[in-house]
């Protein structure tokens, strides 16, 4: 099972280099270089701070482009992991890893196959209601 490991962190908190913000790094390196040697990774990246996000709307066919993330919160989309592994429970003891789960969050999403989604694209059968 595929899953989406989308973690948190304050935005009001930039990297500043101290060094628990290196160890904490150092383990994010640590633990997704264990994930790759257990096969478990298949990506992950860290995202740029929010003044660098454009957000996009589709409205009567025209495109409105905005500054910034969609939300105003107090923890902002930070980076992701996409695993796959086993099962949730597996999935949430990779997020519990994650340095960002002690002080803001870690969301575990499972994924939907694709073939999944492709089947709910197809017409129905001819006859079915």
């Amino acid at each position: 099972m595929k899953f989406m490991l989308m973690i948190y962190d304050n935005p009001d908190a930039p990297w500043t280099g101290t060094d628990a913000q290196r160890r904490e790094l150092g383990e994010m390196f640590a633990l997704r270089d264990a994930l790759i040697a257990s096969g478990e990774l298949i990506s992950s990246e860290a995202l740029q701070q929010p003044e660098q996000v454009a957000t996009v709307r589709v409205r009567g066919g025209v495109p409105d482009v905005t500054d910034g993330p969609f939300a105003e919160t107090k923890e902002q989309l930070a980076g992701y992991l996409l695993v796959e592994c086993a099962s949730r429970e597996r999935a949430v003891r990779i997020a519990a890893q994650l340095p960002p789960a002690r002080g803001y969050a870690v969301e575990v999403w499972p994924v939907i196959p694709d073939d999944e989604l492709r089947r709910e694209a197809a017409p129905p059968p001819s006859g079915a209601a």
